[in-house]
């Protein structure tokens, strides 16, 4: 195996099995196959103990197809994220033969429904449609993209998507509808704006930042900014198209400054006026229809207001950290239509300048740790800056990042979801962290138990969605925060050094245990510090059973944080 000392830009490439071998369509392929196959592994083949590592390569076995498959390390995670390089193969009798990434989906698709019984007729076809979404943003990248500030820019560099999901990059629709709005793409687009009468308008909380974006063109009507995108989907909806022909509802088009879609795809941002904007589009992205439920958009209003002396407390005791805060929304309730108060909520969401020090950029987490990294956020450009003490630097990161999300469970009873493309991570311009700023209400939950008074003043529907028990509370953090957050920056520290990675977990050990010593040492910190298998969000079986996120389960992980886990390794 190779001990790489920089990040590689691109998978080495998957020989091509069709007619097509431009580079965008190899290192599409190459990236497919490489995530269906980290899918496999966490979620089917090692918690059934049928991988293992056979000198420079890992094999495994599908226990029900019968198949062998195997395929060459880059390195070897001591929690199975390896990094592979090159193709995947099957043993045939007594050779080895390559697999396409179309193949080993269908291999996929057979052992999970021989181990389930339920098919799946999407499934294969989201796979194609996410490997399309990479090719066809890697061949637009080629042309180039547009210049833009390093935040910007990490926002927009995710091309390849979660390393742990079978359809990362799947999206409705063919690239025609796509490109003028994603970012991988570099695009920039105006808000389409309706005039609404007020009577139609149902809005809650402080909209101040949303009114000086859109003013209102005339004392009877609000301004009510739409996606482009997703007033295309609903511009023929026949109560919408009632409502204009009344004049209830006007068509304002394309006006005002030009936004930027983040990595969500849906959630803008306005460079110069320092706002986000969280649109609904009813379009499936990864996994998910990505509209707001009527209840998300009056309990992102409620959970702003509940959260508000919580992030406060947490922001004085662990200075850098912050949590962006969602003031209101706005929408169109035309006679109760569900589909059209859904589809055109939008909820204001307040910038990052407020909470950033005078100096410090901010990055994206996913582009800090991306494992083949589109920009310079990565981790590796992060530390040229300075002086290279990676140990240093990553003792530096978890200072900021695990104290304020354990407070927040343990001291407060708040599920934050500080999961890679939830975090802003603040560096300084010798490239050490700063600062750690957490978005999305959407996955920020709360535990009754400690909320219950407040909780008791909502509305049944805002508040059932607004909580999660302690257990599954728990779980949401601890993957979040350990498997999807810290395992996959400390994965993109340890490319640079393999021989560092015990030493790299034995410093999120050291802070773990600083902080269940300042708390008494709960039981599940005390599990933790044991060594208990860590939560993995089962994204593959996830979309297998064709369910939403909310259903997710979590497959167990072997975890490096037990008091007996090695710091030094001997090469």
């Amino acid at each position: 195996m190779t001990t790489p000392t920089t990040a590689p830009t691109v998978p080495e490439a998957v020989p091509a099995t069709g007619a097509h071998d431009d580079q965008p369509t190899q290192t599409a392929d190459a990236v497919t196959v490489h995530t269906l196959l980290n899918c496999l592994i966490r979620e089917v083949c090692a918690p059934e103990h049928q991988v293992t590592v056979d000198h420079d390569h890992l094999l495994l076995r599908l226990a029900r197809s019968g198949l062998l498959l195997r395929a060459r390390l880059r390195r070897v995670s001591v929690i199975g994220a390896h990094r592979f390089q090159g193709a995947v193969q099957r043993l045939d009798d007594t050779a080895w033969v390559t697999v396409g990434w179309r193949e080993l989906a269908g291999y996929i698709q057979e052992e999970l429904h021989l181990r389930t019984g339920v098919t799946n007729g999407e499934f294969l076809d989201q796979v194609a449609d996410s490997r399309e979404t990479m090719r066809t943003a890697l061949e637009r990248r080629a042309r180039g993209v547009p210049q833009q500030d390093l935040y910007l820019t990490s926002e927009q560099s995710l091309v390849f998507g979660h390393r742990f999901h079978p359809t990362p990059k799947a999206r409705t629709g063919d690239p025609a509808d796509w490109l003028a709005y994603g970012p991988e793409t570099g695009a920039r687009f105006r808000l389409h704006h309706l005039a609404v009468r007020r009577h139609l308008v149902q809005e809650e909380g402080d909209l101040r930042a949303l009114d000086a974006l859109c003013p209102p063109t005339d004392p009877d009507f609000v301004t009510l900014p739409v996606h482009p995108w997703q007033f295309r989907l609903l511009s023929r909806h026949d109560r919408l198209r009632a409502a204009m022909a009344a004049g209830e509802v006007l068509d304002c088009g394309a006006s005002g400054p030009e936004w930027v879609p983040t990595a969500s795809v849906r959630t803008l941002y306005q460079p110069e006026s320092d706002t986000f904007l969280k649109f609904s589009l009813n379009v499936r992205l990864t996994n998910c229809v990505r509209k707001h439920a009527s209840y998300e958009l009056s309990g992102a209003v409620a959970l702003n207001r509940l959260l508000q002396p919580v992030m406060d407390r947490l922001t004085q005791r662990f200075p850098g950290c912050a949590l962006l805060a969602e003031p209101g929304y706005r929408t169109l309730a035309a006679d109760g239509d569900t589909a059209l108060l859904e589809g055109f909520g939008v909820i204001v969401r307040s910038g990052l300048r407020p909470h950033l020090r005078p100096g410090v950029t901010p990055l994206l987490g996913a582009a800090v740790a991306d494992e083949y990294p589109n920009s310079a956020a990565h981790v590796s450009h992060l530390l040229a800056r300075g002086d290279g003490d990676v140990l240093a630097w990553w003792n530096t990161y978890l200072r900021l990042l695990l104290p304020p999300v354990l407070a927040a469970y343990f001291e407060h009873g708040v599920v934050l979801e500080p999961h890679l493309q939830n975090v802003i991570v603040g560096v300084n311009a010798n490239g050490t962290p700063a600062h750690m700023l957490f978005r999305d209400l959407e996955g920020t939950k709360l535990l009754p138990h400690h909320h219950a008074h407040a909780l008791a003043d909502l509305p049944e529907d805002v508040r059932e969605p607004l909580t999660y028990d302690a257990e599954r509370g728990w779980n949401r953090v601890a993957y979040c925060l350990l498997v999807n957050h810290v395992a996959e920056v400390l994965g993109a520290l340890a490319d640079l050094d393999p021989a560092r990675e015990p030493a790299l977990w034995g410093l999120v050990r050291d802070h773990l245990d600083a902080y269940a010593d300042s708390v008494g040492r709960p039981p599940r910190l005390r599990a933790l510090l044991c060594g208990v298998p860590l939560p993995a969000k089962a994204n593959l079986l996830l979309r297998w059973a064709r369910k939403a996120d909310r259903h997710a389960t979590y497959v167990p992980l072997t975890s490096p944080l037990g008091a007996d886990f090695p710091r030094e390794v001997t090469l």
